[in-house]
């Protein structure tokens, strides 16, 4: 019982992983290591299986689950060392000790608990494994450019979510999974956006990209999958709506002295002429005080290659400069770095993104007949486009 007690008077002393005592899996340790020492047997039992319950939710393995919420911990130490800052000698003194006792922590077994318990019957056991913490999180630390800390060291998607003045980030626990491999046709289209994207990871000058081109081309799917592709690499994707612009200076606040790298992804583009949202964008475009991170990179989508709605109507009335209006209206593209147009397919580019994603999917039929079917299926859905090739192989797929 004596080794308990220590244990839980050792994670009470912590500070630099202070943050860990709001886990609940921790907690409901914590809260076992109480109830045991009051010795009522069915309380013991209840409080244990808690425990186990909660493990269970997240990890059958205690040890990796301690070592996970450890590693991705937003703590002092990890932000001055994200930012390349020196920590004072007193700081890296109680990093070491901490970590030694977030191993010891994650050492206890099943067994050593169920001693002190003093119940006969079947309870549940749980994993552990020996991990050296110190060498780990230190190896964490020298390559936090590509592992980052805190949620995006445990995703790589994210949302904006937004209210008055109050802006979050929030992770997408389920995102689109495509990868580059799915993706057939437009490769000189994504190569473009690709080295931008690797220029980016190495700190090279990147540009704003701006995607073009006909619905259901592959605009969204080919920015997504690029950051999928590459974030092992530590690049992050954060989305954006059209009427989330406005939190734009405060997300790269946020984000510029993350160690990361980041796109900031606002899917199928446009405004119309009096959108308080054009100035936004086009503020940032231009280069304010706030977008000065070299560690980001705004990639959109838009079916209109002006982005404003403009009408005829819109080119009279009682504006004395009206070229200059209309010149500010069509020109908010030229403000990317990077325009790359996804055009409709034509009958060939068409076919060689069914004969990828065929290949993909391991689809087993003669090509010709396959292309046949593929042509048939775009007469009754009104045109080719990638999305249409798309759908017919998961068809095809599905009929196997």
């Amino acid at each position: 019982m004596a080794s308990l007690r220590e244990i839980k008077s050792e994670i009470y002393s912590l500070v630099v992983f202070r943050n860990i005592l709001k886990d609940t899996v921790v907690n409901s340790f914590l809260d076992m290591v109480d109830t045991i020492e009051k010795g009522d047997i069915a309380e013991n039992i209840k409080a244990y299986s808690d425990f186990v319950s909660k493990l269970f939710e997240n990890n059958i393995n205690f040890s990796d689950y301690i070592l996970n919420i450890v590693l991705e911990d937003e703590n002092v130490y990890m932000l001055e060392k994200a930012q390349n800052n020196i920590v004072d000698d007193m700081i890296e003194k109680c990093l070491l000790n901490e970590l030694k006792v977030l191993e010891k922590l994650s050492n206890i077994s099943s067994e050593d608990i169920k001693k002190y318990i003093g119940y006969k019957g079947f309870l549940a056991d749980y994993k552990t494994s020996n991990y050296d913490f110190v060498g780990i999180y230190k190896e964490r630390i020298r390559n936090i450019n590509s592992h980052g800390y805190g949620i995006f060291a445990k995703y790589q998607s994210f949302m904006i979510k937004g209210e008055g003045g109050n802006v979050s980030i929030v992770p997408v626990k389920n995102p689109d999974k495509t990868r580059l491999s799915q993706l057939g046709g437009y490769e000189r289209e994504r190569k473009a956006v690709i080295d931008n994207t690797k220029a980016l990871l190495r700190g090279k000058p990147s540009a704003n990209v701006l995607l073009y081109g006909d619905s259901g081309t592959g605009k969204s799917s080919s920015v997504k999958a690029i950051a999928n592709e590459f974030a092992k690499d530590g690049l992050r994707l954060i989305e954006l709506r059209k009427n989330q612009l406005r939190f734009m200076p405060e997300l790269l606040d946020t984000l510029s002295l993350n160690p990361l790298k980041f796109i900031l992804f606002i899917d199928d583009l446009s405004f119309t002429q009096n959108d308080d949202d054009f100035a936004s964008l086009k503020a940032i475009l231009e280069g304010s005080v706030s977008s000065k991170a070299n560690n980001l990179a705004i990639y959109a989508t838009s079916n209109r290659r002006h982005l404003v709605k403009e009408s005829f109507g819109d080119r009279d009335g009682n504006d004395l400069h009206i070229n200059d209006t209309i010149q500010e209206l069509v020109s908010l593209s030229e403000r990317f770095g990077l325009t790359v147009t996804f055009e409709k397919p034509d009958k060939q580019k068409y076919l060689e993104v069914v004969s990828g994603l065929a290949d993909y999917y391991h689809i087993d039929m003669d090509r010709d007949e396959l292309f046949k079917l593929a042509e048939s299926y775009a007469v009754r859905r009104n045109g080719r486009s990638a999305r249409v090739a798309k759908q017919f192989i998961e068809m095809i797929k599905a009929k196997e």
